[in-house]
């Protein structure tokens, strides 16, 4: 961290790292670098907003369940589970 706030302090490390960044990527693929960021951005945030809502539209469904249809449901599943556990030791 103060490696950091020395180096915004010190002018000349900061043009020393863009140096080296150009001297790394050459001048052609920097923007290509910064389109490439750009756009993992952008994916980013629209990744957060697409969870955002299937996380309210989630909710917005399990509020409509009905808690008896639920456990009917249950009940149903857990009796075909046992039929077919004994369907498979008759075998």
């Amino acid at each position: 961290m103060k490696l950091l706030l020395f180096a915004f302090e010190n002018p000349w490390i900061i043009l020393l790292i863009v140096a080296a960044i150009f001297l790394l990527f050459g001048g052609s693929k920097l923007p290509q670098l910064a389109k490439a960021l750009g756009q993992s951005k952008k994916a980013f945030k629209e990744g957060l907003d697409e969870a955002e809502r299937g996380e309210s539209d989630a909710k917005s469904k399990l509020d409509t369940v009905d808690d008896e249809a639920l456990f009917e449901e249950a009940r149903r599943r857990a009796q075909q589970i046992r039929a077919d556990e004994s369907k498979k030791i008759e075998r």
